[in-house]
């Protein structure tokens, strides 16, 4: 299945939520963006090394 993010837009929207202050959860991502968790899935092999590439941890 092709993501709907490209992996700069899944960084991009990860740096937003935390600006926003939004949880960066696994869990609450999932169920809130779940668009988002997979695209960032496909492009990264964990949700936290996604977090990682985005300077978020």
């Amino acid at each position: 299945m092709e993501p709907n993010l490209s992996a700069k837009e899944v960084i991009m929207q990860i740096q937003e939520l935390e600006n926003r202050g939004n949880s960066l959860s696994k869990k609450q991502v999932k169920q809130t963006y779940p668009e988002l968790m997979r695209s960032a899935l496909y492009y990264y092999p964990s949700w936290l090394h996604a977090l990682d590439v985005s300077s978020i941890s």
